[in-house]
């Protein structure tokens, strides 16, 4: 009975500290299905459990029913978490709620803290003072809280997006926690084309607000119609040196690590 104690205690004192994840794994991740079409690698992935527990975490803004529709093909139980800023245009959660009824999506609403509210933006207004703080109040914190008992979240970041997104690799280690989260972008070399062509052939419904020229859709404050010639993503936060809400941070093209396409 003594020997079986000891045992016990030892296997409890081996604590592993390791993250979930290291930049290693990105590397050999995108090593391994470069070249692989996006269906197949979303198989691949979702249906091998190879991410661990990942979520889609969706905006529901003007191309996510492409990845939405994606996901769902594969595997409706991934949770889709989505962000209840309480600063979302009308027209978005309309067409959260249609999407999760057209595809049967497993949608979780994640929303921020009320005490926190409270102290740090009891008028509503900080966002047009502070965009970094209202963001980190309405969307960082409360995603890293859902996001604990997650190993992986599911983007729908796409390299033509802006010119801080040219180099995006489609794993990469989730900078914004200690935890070596993957962040997976399936669709990070689809252009416009592809999402425009996947939404005719699945007969997709568009966010009612790009046809008034609206091409990527976040709180209606700090989002603005995009002028032609300019990225999808120049309508947000519109006259500040702000491109990410802190959820994604800008990526380096120059890092040697990251794929090529």
């Amino acid at each position: 009975m003594a020997d079986v104690a000891r045992k016990i205690a030892r296997e409890i004192d081996r604590i592993d500290v390791a993250p979930r994840f290291t930049q290693h794994d990105a590397i050999r991740l995108n090593n391994m299905f470069r070249g692989t079409g996006t269906q197949d690698l979303l198989r691949a992935v979702l249906s091998e459990h190879m991410l661990g527990d990942a979520a889609l975490v969706s905006s529901f803004g003007a191309e996510s029913a492409a990845l939405l529709h994606l996901v769902a093909s594969v595997d409706r139980t991934v949770p889709v978490l989505f962000l209840d800023t309480g600063k979302h245009f009308a027209e978005t959660l309309a067409y959260r709620d249609l999407l999760v009824d057209r595809l049967g999506l497993n949608l979780q609403i994640i929303h921020p803290d009320a005490p926190a509210i409270e102290e740090r933006d009891a008028t509503g207004l900080r966002w047009s003072y502070d965009p970094d703080g209202c963001c980190e109040i309405r969307k960082v914190l409360p995603l890293e809280k859902a996001m604990a008992r997650f190993d992986a979240s599911i983007t729908g970041r796409k390299a033509f997006q802006a010119s801080t997104r040219n180099a995006l690799p489609r794993f990469e280690i989730d900078t914004a926690g200690v935890e070596g989260r993957m962040k997976f972008n399936p669709l990070a070399d689809w252009t416009r084309e592809d999402i425009a062509a996947w939404f005719v052939e699945h007969d997709l419904p568009q966010h009612p607000l790009v046809a008034q020229g609206y091409l990527s859709i976040g709180c209606a404050p700090c989002t603005s119609i995009v002028k032609p010639g300019e990225d999808p993503r120049s309508g947000r936060w519109r006259g500040w040196e702000k491109t990410e809400c802190g959820i994604h941070t800008p990526v380096d093209d120059g890092d040697p690590n990251l794929p090529v396409f």
